[in-house]
């Protein structure tokens, strides 16, 4: 078999190249779903994603016989290793035949190029970083992937084993085909705290859009604080925020609660964009732009997905924390019910964020989905 070159991406054709590795791995896998070339190439674009205004980041692309055959991505994020002083580099967008000639030569170059910076670990897949796309998927091949959320070739986990990586942790995604009531006790904790009148809730308000994020993102940065391998947003990454839902979502799509008068808890809910785009094989030109446009501005969407919940960590413990949680998602679940839409992901959840699990599990969703993070030291 012909030898393996790793080459790292230097300009448009490498780029193209690195955007194309999946199309020939996943062709005969009916539950990929191809993401849009123009979307991926700003996700990539250090002009367009304020990402690499903390962050550097290098491509590679493993060619056999000048076709390329895997990718992999490596990122040295400095934003994150302030709040995290591990000394820990990422690696992400991992793809590759199903062959080791191919998989380690790709991480090497990974590798080498984050022991070149002085880091001494290295944690993945992130795509770039944990707001994005990270994880692994390991279970729940047989389902497609929720927007903004990965998918995976089964053989993936015996490269990563090959690779000498461990599991460091696993991210749960939940499911439900049936937005039905709230389930009884929930819906009595709710109503016992509404009826106070501490607590009221609101829609985003898509004429003050970028007050109302801020208001969601601190919420969320205040929640998430103390996670696992959290990272804040930075301004820039809100604007940028903005300005894609206030093109994609409806203002109650998002929920903003308030205790006493303070912001106190937020739910934010998307549109399953894969269900749109599933068979534009990644190109909106000549004519699935118009198809896309139309679907966005007329059709609801067939299933949605809740990328974010938070309650503000003062309020977290007890019954009143339980009841903000519910009031944001019982909001914006009771919108897309009204609309016609019965079918949900809540992803993801740290696989020992025990008490979203059990919140969700309530409301009658299941994991149906798991993505692992691996590492390894250098």
């Amino acid at each position: 078999m012909s030898e393996v070159f790793v080459k790292e991406v230097r300009d448009k054709k490498g780029t193209l190249d690195f955007l194309h590795v999946p199309f020939p791995l996943y062709k005969n896998d009916p539950n990929w779903v191809a993401p849009l070339f123009f979307e991926r190439l700003e996700h990539l674009s250090p002009k367009k994603n304020p990402y690499f205004q903390h962050a550097d980041v290098q491509l590679f692309v493993a060619y056999r016989d000048g076709k390329p055959v895997g990718r992999i991505s490596a990122q040295h994020d400095r934003l994150r290793l302030e709040h995290h002083k591990d000394n820990t580099g990422q690696f992400g967008f991992f793809e590759s035949e199903n062959d080791p000639a191919v998989s380690r030569p790709l991480f090497a170059a990974a590798t080498n190029w984050l022991t070149a910076r002085g880091l001494t670990r290295v944690r993945g897949p992130y795509n770039f970083s944990i707001n994005d796309e990270i994880g692994m998927l390991v279970h729940g091949f047989e389902h497609k992937p929720n927007m903004m959320m990965g998918h995976a070739l089964p053989y993936y986990q015996d490269l990563m084993d090959d690779l000498g990586l461990h599991k460091v942790k696993d991210l749960i995604a939940y499911y439900t085909e049936d937005l039905g009531p709230m389930p009884p006790l929930l819906s009595r904790v709710t109503k016992r705290a509404m009826a106070t009148g501490d607590i009221k809730v609101r829609p985003l308000d898509k004429k003050h859009i970028k007050r109302d994020i801020n208001i969601v993102m601190d919420i969320f940065n205040d929640a998430w604080s103390h996670n696992w391998d959290y990272v804040p947003f930075t301004a820039a990454e809100l604007e940028k925020l903005a300005n894609d839902l206030k093109m994609l979502v409806h203002g109650e799509y998002v929920a903003i609660v308030t205790y006493k008068g303070e912001n106190a808890a937020m739910s934010v809910t998307l549109p399953n964009l894969n269900d749109w785009i599933d068979g534009f094989n990644g190109k909106l030109l000549p004519f699935n732009w118009l198809k896309l446009a139309k679907a966005v501005a007329t059709k609801r969407p067939h299933s949605i997905r809740m990328p974010l919940l938070g309650v503000r960590k003062k309020f977290q413990d007890g019954l009143l924390g339980s009841a903000l949680a519910v009031a944001a998602i019982d909001t914006t679940r009771n919108y897309h019910i009204s609309r016609g839409v019965r079918a949900a992901e809540m992803s993801w959840i740290l696989e020992d964020n025990m008490r979203i699990r059990h919140i969700i599990e309530e409301l009658g969703a299941q994991p149906y989905k798991t993505y692992r993070v691996y590492e390894k030291d250098l």
